[in-house]
């Protein structure tokens, strides 16, 4: 089966190798750099188009910074309204950290990468506390690192596009 995402996420060389930090402060010999790989639009365009057709969903939501570019994609592809997850509160305006409407409705979250879940998780978090229904989450890549079963102690399904193992091999 071919998997067209991971062929361009290789394309446009979203795996580098070195030595990292990740930001759950784990530490790892590769990087896996969707942000920039999601900023051509042959791979962007590609992602929201399997996420828009395959997954039930009445919002689109990501975390910023990663699942912002995500997120509009997919709204655009789905015809359905997204929101921003904000990393952080700030102290002026309205100081929402969920911005869009997601109270009684179905959030698909939608991320870059995941490791361990703490993002995920943060996420989720967040938009429960705004009254959203979260069943999913969508991930471009899974370091299968822990997420999935972080999440699923939540009630909340991970559904990588592809996973670290496929993006290596």
């Amino acid at each position: 089966m071919v998997n067209r995402i991971l062929d361009l996420l290789i394309q446009y060389k979203a795996v580098e190798f070195g030595d990292f930090t990740l930001a759950s402060g784990a530490k790892s010999k590769y990087y896996v750099d969707v942000k920039t790989a999601i900023m051509q639009p042959e791979l962007l365009s590609e992602i929201a188009a399997e996420v828009a057709a395959k997954y039930d969903f009445d919002v689109v939501a990501g975390v910023a910074v990663g699942g912002v570019p995500l997120a509009t994609a997919v709204s655009l592809a789905a015809k359905k309204p997204c929101a921003i997850i904000r990393a952080q509160a700030k102290d002026h305006g309205k100081s929402q950290m969920v911005i869009g409407t997601v109270k009684d409705k179905r959030v698909l979250l939608i991320e870059d990468v995941t490791t361990s879940g703490g993002s995920s998780k943060y996420g989720v978090d967040e938009l429960k506390k705004e009254g959203a229904i979260v069943e999913s989450v969508v991930t471009v890549v899974d370091r299968e690192g822990g997420a999935a079963d972080l999440l699923g102690k939540e009630g909340v399904t991970l559904h990588p596009l592809v996973r670290a193992s496929e993006l290596l091999n």
